[in-house]
């Protein structure tokens, strides 16, 4: 897909949800796989866009607004975005998919993925079932 195709989708896609984040995901929902694919991991969308895409849910204030200053290009190597004293919480796109990456700071001790992914990782940092 030519990238000045990807840009016209974005744009009018931006443009009809209008600071709607369920007409977005319509909106995203309703583009070929492989166009779907390209633009979540783009810098065509932030990365706020493509966290509400796949789960649906307004995370607390502070991590909606570091999601907000990211662009989607940067979930292919992940984010984090959310912490306690000893765990880290990542979010990234592999193969189109979310995944929520559980991190002590030297390993990762838990991954979800999926659309349920973000609530598994909130409860796990909430309960850490590693010894």
């Amino acid at each position: 897909l030519p990238y000045s195709r990807l840009v016209a989708i974005a744009d009018h896609l931006l443009e009809e949800a209008d600071e709607n984040n369920v007409l977005l995901v319509r909106g995203i929902e309703a583009l070929e796989q492989p166009v779907r694919d390209e633009l979540i991991v783009s810098d065509l969308l932030n990365a706020y866009q493509v966290f509400y895409y796949f789960f649906r849910t307004e995370p607390d204030l502070f991590i909606q607004e570091l999601l907000d200053l990211e662009p989607a290009s940067s979930l292919i190597k992940g984010l984090k975005i959310e912490e306690t004293d000893l765990l880290e919480m990542f979010f990234k796109i592999r193969d189109a998919m979310p995944v929520i990456i559980i991190s002590d700071g030297d390993r990762t001790v838990a991954t979800f993925s999926g659309k349920s992914a973000y609530e598994q990782g909130r409860t796990f940092l909430k309960n850490p079932e590693y010894a």
